[in-house]
């Protein structure tokens, strides 16, 4: 199993910006998927982004596009998750996700990691 461990998560003021980092060990699917996840107080869990091994692909929710950007470091095997021009609509929790392909990342197969934070302020 591929462990995921989130940062990089707190409060913000809407408008601002955040970085969320994912760091992931443990069996590794080789050439593998990841993605971003998000889940609001009383609300599922839904898909936010996700991106390729090789960073050719990028898959968005049509909530954060032009917002937010995925991006990798498949030396370091981390995640980012840039998110810019934030609304209090987008606090949540937030997940990473690893998976054999995008589209099996963005169907909610896979390995999850605990979740971090995130808070807009209006």
């Amino acid at each position: 199993q591929v462990r995921l461990v989130e940062s990089g998560g707190g409060l913000v003021q809407a408008g601002g910006s955040l970085r969320l980092s994912c760091a992931a060990s443990g069996r590794t699917l080789g050439i593998d998927a990841k993605g971003w996840f998000r889940q609001a107080p009383g609300k599922e869990r839904e898909f936010v982004a996700a991106i390729s091994w090789s960073g050719g692909t990028t898959s968005y929710a049509d909530s954060v596009k032009g917002r937010f950007t995925i991006s990798r470091d498949n030396a370091k095997n981390m995640v980012y998750l840039q998110m810019n021009s934030l609304k209090p609509e987008d606090t949540a929790v937030y997940y990473c996700a690893s998976a054999s392909s995008v589209a099996a990342v963005r169907s909610g197969s896979g390995d999850w990691g605990q979740g971090t934070q995130v808070t807009v302020s209006s």
